[in-house]
């Protein structure tokens, strides 16, 4: 992350603390710096991209990209006929481009990249093919649907050398990168445990979309959006509610989970799959047909730290992460993060002593306050201390953050193979709680061991 996100003047000079002094509390507000085109952009030149997916989150996404300064929408790809209409409305060009098929716009030479929002099991086609074709992507998280689809991804993205950005927006959070800033100061000392929660309480939160009234084979390509899935008769609420299966999308791990681990992974510096998941859950509400668990708690190894993750679709659960270290915990939610400062010393005489004898009890006690009391006007003051920041959903640094990539050729902030990691642990998520075992990555066959 770099410095120029946000202004280091407006942060606590915090080494003092991450040394073990105390101090006082504090609330501070993160503020981001703004999106400069004048000073950001490469010789001026705009960006023109094509959005593949104009649905929720490819809606939300192209919206959002025609905001940033020198950057163009030029065509547009849905295999639904509506979002035709919508990309144009959104863009506010009548006569802009669109069509069903999206090798026409990895075809067309005006278009520097793609932005891509398609279910997670067109993902690794799309992006293989877009790299292949020269164009720079954008694609929705999770990375992919399988652990081979990441593979191949990964290895198209070398080969081609093409910019690959994978859309978790976590990693470009102000809040996160102050967590991230504060963790690797050693502020919070060992670190002992990760937890991460998020939950829901309402149908669309469980993924019971409406599906668009007008949805026909007539103006919908059903046949090819099911890809390589074992065809079905045309179900509209399986086009919208896609999520709910395992043969088009991965469930919470992969709508929800993805942005706890992708955000730990970012704060702790970390780039790798974890060595070890077990998950427990279950389908304990939505009773609709899905087959995609919806509590789903799994216990990841990083190494030898322990990683627990929490999704529920039952209970309404803000979006949390408690960094638990030695010297105290870190909590992140989405609109900023405290620090609550710990010791680890004993604050008063142990209570073993009340198994010793009257005389010694008596005189542990003096020892111990004679050793340990503070003195007068010096008892240490330790406070937590807290920073208030934007929804770290960033969604527009992100996506500016390829674009400017596009632009330079400079490393986005991630990348094929971050996105690649952290959808590894959703799918071993996903594999724990289907073979009721705890489940490794074996990196040598590069596949999910039981």
């Amino acid at each position: 992350m770099k410095s120029s996100i946000f202004s280091r003047r407006k942060f606590l000079g915090l080494s003092a603390a991450a040394a073990g002094a105390s101090f006082g509390a504090k609330s501070l507000l993160l503020t981001p710096e703004p999106l400069l085109a004048a000073e950001n952009m490469a010789g001026g030149d705009h960006v023109r991209f094509g959005m593949i997916g104009i649905g929720m989150q490819g809606s939300g996404l192209l919206g959002q990209s025609i905001e940033l300064p020198g950057v163009e929408c030029v065509a547009a790809c849905d295999l639904y006929d509506g979002r035709h209409t919508l990309a144009r409305e959104i863009t506010n060009k009548p006569t802009l481009p669109v069509t069903r098929r999206y090798q026409e716009l990895l075809a067309n030479k005006e278009i520097d990249c793609v932005v891509a929002a398609v279910p997670d099991h067109w993902h690794k086609q799309v992006v293989v093919d877009a790299v292949s074709a020269g164009k720079d992507i954008y694609c929705e998280k999770p990375m992919s649907h399988s652990p081979a689809d990441g593979v191949a991804m990964v290895e198209a993205a070398k080969r081609t050398g093409r910019i690959v950005q994978i859309g978790s927006q976590r990693v470009s959070s102000l809040i996160c990168a102050k967590a991230k800033e504060m963790i690797s100061q050693g502020m919070i000392g060992e670190m002992m445990l990760v937890e991460g929660w998020l939950g829901r309480n309402d149908p669309t939160g469980a993924w019971e979309y409406p599906p668009p009234f007008d949805l026909s084979p007539q103006n919908l390509d059903w046949d090819t959006w099911q890809g390589t899935v074992p065809k079905k008769p045309f179900d509209p609420y399986t086009f919208a509610r896609w999520r709910c299966w395992k043969e088009y999308g991965t469930g919470l791990a992969g709508d929800l989970l993805v942005h706890l681990v992708s955000g730990m992974m970012f704060m702790m510096s970390i780039n790798e799959a974890p060595r070890q998941a077990l998950s427990a859950g279950g389908i304990r509400r939505w009773k609709d047909g899905r087959n995609m668990p919806d509590v789903h708690g799994t216990l990841f190894y990083y190494g030898d730290l322990p990683v627990y993750m929490r999704l529920n679709q039952g209970t309404e659960m803000p979006e949390t992460y408690r960094f638990q270290g030695s010297k105290g915990i870190l909590e992140v939610n989405e609109f900023g993060l405290s620090f609550t400062p710990q010791s680890g010393k004993d604050t008063a005489p142990s209570y073993y002593a009340n198994s010793f004898p009257h005389a010694m009890h008596a005189e542990y006690e003096k020892k111990w306050h004679a050793e340990n009391d503070p003195k007068i006007g010096q008892e240490p003051m330790v406070e937590a201390v807290s920073y208030r920041g934007p929804d770290f959903d960033d969604m527009k640094p992100h996506l500016w953050n390829f674009f400017q990539a596009v632009r330079s050729r400079k490393p986005v902030v991630e990348d094929a193979v971050f996105g690649h990691h952290a959808a590894l642990a959703c799918h071993m998520a996903n594999e724990s709680y289907f073979r009721k075992v705890a489940v490794t990555w074996d990196e040598s066959s590069k596949s999910i061991k039981s």
